[in-house]
């Protein structure tokens, strides 16, 4: 790859890999829907005038459905669901969890298409995966009813992340990427306002959970859905879908590192062995420059080259 985009390929991993961290530090503080709202409304503020000057709106009126069926799916459930999640499971444990994305995107896409059907290696990725589910939810929140409840918040996230580039592929996959993604964004923050305005935190909130706010809005959505479209067309899909399998452990580190988070042997063996299963389940090959993949979406509301 060329050094822009290394650049590019280095700035999305850690503009994705942070996200968990600052979650929680704000949810100790506001409420999570209010967080998810603010969130939304900054990407939307920041990435909609971007989206309208470069005419990336054009087609995304005549398809309103599909925009709104992937704004529900893929950014109000998840972004909502992701927060509450953190009140209850450390920010290592969550990005844990959604790194097994791929994992759900391959089981559906079988069900949609059998041409998709994994065989051999990619059916053996999907085991080795669910053992990393198993190893990890049955070792290190097994007898947590709370982190039982977390766990089954980063379900619904995981669920909808996988869902929503099925909606892409079927109908949006012909309109420019930012479109979409930005109308979103838009649309996302108009549903989600009734809950935010409902749970605005009373008082002031301190000024690393502001900062944690600007930086999920600001950078982790809008910068990062902006490098990532950069780094697709200096690299190619395959080759920035990679940053999927970084993402997963900066945030373990963030965590580990800054929050005191413990990492049990169930979260580590989960953590490797869901990574190596996705790896496995996509193909279990390094991405080529010529290798071509529809334009699928990412947690957080960004765009995943089929993975995150």
């Amino acid at each position: 790859m060329s050094r822009r985009a290394w650049i590019a390929f280095a700035t999305v991993s850690v503009l994705w890999g942070v996200p968990y961290f600052f979650i929680k530090v704000a949810v100790d503080e506001v409420h999570p829907l209010f967080l998810a709202w603010s969130r939304v409304a900054l990407g939307a503020a920041v990435l909609l005038p971007v989206a309208w000057r470069l005419g990336a709106l054009r087609g995304v009126r005549e398809r309103w459905r599909a925009v709104l069926a992937f704004s529900v799916i893929e950014i109000v459930l998840p972004f909502s669901a992701i927060p509450v999640g953190e009140r209850f499971v450390s920010s290592s444990l969550a990005a844990i969890i959604i790194a097994a994305v791929p994992l759900t995107i391959a089981v559906m896409a079988a069900r949609v298409d059998p041409a998709e059907r994994p065989r051999g290696l990619r059916l053996a990725g999907l085991f080795v995966g669910l053992a990393g589910v198993v190893a990890l939810v049955g070792i290190d929140v097994a007898g947590h009813p709370r982190e039982l409840i977390g766990v089954g918040c980063l379900m619904i996230a995981t669920l909808g992340y996988s869902a929503a580039p099925l909606i892409v592929r079927a109908k949006l996959s012909s309109l420019p990427p930012m479109g979409p993604v930005a109308a979103s964004l838009g649309i996302s923050s108009v549903l989600m306002a009734p809950a935010g305005l409902i749970t605005f935190p009373d008082a002031m909130p301190a000024d690393k959970v502001i900062g944690s706010i600007v930086v999920l809005g600001i950078a982790c959505t809008a910068v990062g859905l902006a490098v990532m479209f950069a780094l697709i067309a200096e690299a190619g899909p395959s080759r920035a879908s990679v940053v999927t399998y970084i993402n997963p452990v900066i945030a373990v580190a963030l965590g580990v590192v800054f929050l005191d988070e413990g990492l049990g042997v169930g979260a580590l063996a989960g953590l490797l062995l869901i990574l190596a299963g996705s790896w496995l389940a996509t193909g279990g090959r390094v991405p080529s420059r010529q290798t071509q993949v529809a334009f699928e979406t990412r947690a957080d509301g960004l765009p995943r080259p089929s993975p995150s």
